[in-house]
């Protein structure tokens, strides 16, 4: 089992945010890979935790075949752009992105006085050339939510050999994955296979199952083959 803390990352930023990257793929990335980050699994190839300062934002810009994928853990977010314009993004709301071949340009916006907290996921796209289109989830308390990936034949998730669910477990709660898998821990502590887990940590392992020691959100990625 591989760990990545958040304290063991550099600090890093811009525009009016600050944030920790845990995954900068090299097959993205290259040599401009962040200090102390991992590699992805599957088409998973970047994870950002960020705080955006009172009214900080991260300025106008472009994504292009990659699709992107936000977890608002606390606070707000004011989404501008050139899709779904004006959607505000509350604590506990994923928000999906398909930049596709078209692309789409975007603005996050922190429209409160205080710092909030979200989680940034980059995956590739199985295939090139694909429209734009987006999505928008609010996984329940007490669940495990389906938010990305799976075959073409279905229309309830963006089609992608690469998985994401989203967890909100309550203490005592218990969330399992079979096989290679990799869990980011946004919110809350628990253990995993008896080694504690606190809150902004991402784990690497075989079949990993979670047992929540508080209210906690677990992001978990892998491949469903």
């Amino acid at each position: 089992m591989d760990i990545l803390k958040f304290d063991d990352l550099p600090q890093g930023g811009f525009a009016g945010l600050i944030e920790r990257r845990f995954v900068t793929d090299s097959r993205v990335f290259g040599h401009r890979k962040s200090p102390g980050a991992v590699d992805g699994i599957g088409n998973f190839v970047y994870l950002a935790d960020a705080n955006f300062m009172p009214h900080g934002e991260t300025g106008l810009h472009p994504h292009r075949e990659i699709d992107v994928i936000s977890v608002m853990v606390d606070g707000r977010i004011s989404h501008a752009g050139s899709m779904q314009h004006g959607q505000g993004l509350e604590s506990g709301t994923v928000q999906i992105q398909r930049a596709g071949g078209e692309g789409f340009r975007h603005n996050e916006i922190n429209p409160d006085e205080t710092e909030n907290q979200m989680i940034q996921i980059w995956v590739l796209p199985d295939e090139a050339g694909e429209l734009a289109g987006y999505q928008v989830f609010q996984p329940a308390a007490g669940e495990r939510a389906h938010i990305y990936g799976g075959p073409k034949d279905q229309e309830d998730t963006f089609y992608s050999a690469t998985s994401i669910d989203v967890a909100n477990v309550a203490p005592g709660q218990a969330v399992s994955q079979p096989g290679e898998s990799m869990i980011y821990l946004s919110k809350g502590s628990g253990e995993i296979d008896g080694t504690p887990v606190v809150a902004r940590t991402l784990i690497r392992a075989n079949d990993i199952e979670f047992t929540a020691g508080e209210d906690s959100q677990v992001i978990i990625i892998y491949e469903h083959g």
